[in-house]
């Protein structure tokens, strides 16, 4: 088989992929692109249709239209092959009274691996060197989760597809899971694909993100390019709101009030020459009191991407 390694072909190619139960469409004519060695970040709210879109991935549900291609080659019960490439990990199971290394032999067999050196391996690779002789219930939940990415990887796959892998992570176990798929995608050319409704913390690890609402597509956007789509606006206080209102308006500055009595500028002209604007009222005797620029948290962001395509029903 094709070696995919820092290519930057498509691996995971979704095609007008469409899933109806009933009259309820779960994904509507999505279609996306992952490229070899990429992590892409796969973000939705509970219920747009993240799990649904995995599972016609991974052939558990078949599609009412539509197809998944992975590594060229079409997804469908019968492509037996491709799994030998495809690790999936929906959320870390195993068998609490085993050890991890016991754990990851159970694994190995159910994959039909001969090959023994594949358990040293993975727990290398994943960091459990440490933890290999511990049972699986008394590992810290990092650690837990670092197993289910072991299970999932221990036959050396090209491709990674997680959901949620970070729910219910503490902080720490957050930053190990972020540093391990990395270095997977980094050093190890492995194509990662990961489903979350944390845009904070998929931002912190993927090239690009593909926001579903509602079974639809609304947004795919590099990381690099985030920055310069996050809103920024000016906020603006001071003594005498009345007369600033009005050379805000006699200048052609257009403006809102929040609750608390404040100014709100979102235009460019005044968030991107904020000292002009500060300049203008010293000159004419209203010197502001408070005067800052403020960027939209991608929380924020995730929120008006779907509020500006929410549709009408």
């Amino acid at each position: 088989m094709e070696n995919f390694n820092g290519d930057d072909s498509a691996v995971i190619q979704l095609d007008s992929l469409t899933k109806k139960f009933g009259d309820y469409r779960a994904v509507s004519d999505l279609s996306l692109e992952v490229n070899g060695g990429e992590i892409f970040g796969f973000l939705g709210l509970n219920g747009a249709g993240k799990s649904t879109t995995i599972k016609m991935m991974l052939s558990l549900l078949t599609p009412s239209s539509g197809s998944v291609y992975m590594m060229g080659t079409k997804v469908n019960s019968g492509s037996h092959k491709l799994w030998e490439q495809v690790g999936y990990l929906e959320e870390a199971t195993y068998y609490p009274g085993l050890t991890v290394t016991e754990n990851l032999d159970i694994a190995r067999r159910m994959q039909m691996i001969s090959d023994r050196q594949s358990i040293p391996r993975v727990i290398q690779k994943l960091g459990l060197e440490a933890h290999k002789n511990k049972k699986a219930k008394n590992l810290s939940l990092g650690n837990k989760q670092r197993l289910g990415l072991a299970k999932a990887m221990i036959h050396n796959p090209k491709i990674l597809i997680l959901d949620e892998p970070i729910n219910g992570l503490d902080p720490a176990g957050v930053v190990e899971i972020r540093k391990m798929l990395y270095d997977l995608s980094k050093n190890f050319g492995v194509t990662v694909f990961i489903s979350s409704h944390q845009l904070e913390e998929l931002s912190k690890l993927v090239d690009r993100i593909g926001i579903i609402h509602e079974g639809r597509l609304i947004k795919e956007i590099k990381m690099a390019h985030l920055e310069q789509s996050l809103q920024k606006h000016m906020v603006l206080d001071g003594r005498d709101k009345k007369a600033m209102k009005h050379i805000l308006s006699e200048h052609g500055y257009r403006f809102e009030e929040n609750a608390d009595g404040r100014l709100l500028l979102s235009e460019g002209s005044a968030t991107e020459k904020p000292e002009r604007l500060a300049e203008l009222l010293v000159r004419l005797g209203q010197p502001p009191t408070q005067l800052n620029i403020v960027t939209e948290d991608l929380e924020g962001y995730f929120l008006r991407m779907i509020q500006s395509t929410r549709r009408t029903h």
